[in-house]
């Protein structure tokens, strides 16, 4: 089970084998991403004019679109982030184990920080910097208040689930692959 892998004036996307793409997700270009990451169906993330790189055990869930800015920003994601239904990504750092709302966009140029929290339709403007442990929202966005501990648990819970329900996905794949071949 895979989506579709193109390149981009030469340049293949580099996956790790262990990620789970979705069939109707598509990477594109300069795009590297790490063990256990999961891109939903729907999602595009495009590595054309700029470089994107995912760490590890990132969820990007359906609809989703990553991209780049040609001048100044790539786009560069941590490990363990999770990226909700629906979100735009463009051109920004997502440091690890934040948490970016459905629906969120994210702009040019800036940082959410480890363990922040984007809240679901917020738009983060360019260049902002979403500090460690804080949660904005709003559009504009802005800090709205830090993350409680409770908050904290369920994004660090968030991860490892979609990690599991893509290996899910890749046996009952391969299983139904091995039935009709059988």
């Amino acid at each position: 089970m895979t989506g579709t892998i193109l390149p981009y004036r030469g340049v293949m996307p580099t996956l790790a084998d262990s990620v789970f793409l979705a069939p109707n997700a598509t990477v594109i270009g300069d795009v590297v991403i790490g063990a256990d990451t999961n891109v939903w169906f729907g999602c595009v993330i495009r590595g054309d004019v700029n470089i994107v790189r995912i760490g590890q055990r990132t969820n990007i869930q359906d609809g989703t679109i990553v991209h780049v800015s040609r001048e100044k920003y790539g786009t560069f994601i941590g490990d363990d982030v999770t990226i909700g239904h629906l979100a735009l990504i463009h051109a920004c750092t997502l440091e690890d184990g934040c948490f970016i709302g459905m629906n969120a966009t994210v702009m040019d140029g800036c940082v959410v920080e480890r363990e922040a929290m984007v809240a679901a339709g917020a738009l983060v403007t360019p260049g902002k910097r979403v500090r460690a442990g804080q949660l904005w929202a709003g559009a504009p966005a802005k800090h709205i208040r830090d993350l409680s501990r409770e908050d904290r648990e369920g994004m660090s819970a968030t991860a490892p689930h979609y990690v599991r329900l893509a290996q899910t996905y890749r046996e009952e794949a391969a299983a139904a692959t091995a039935h009709s071949h059988g």
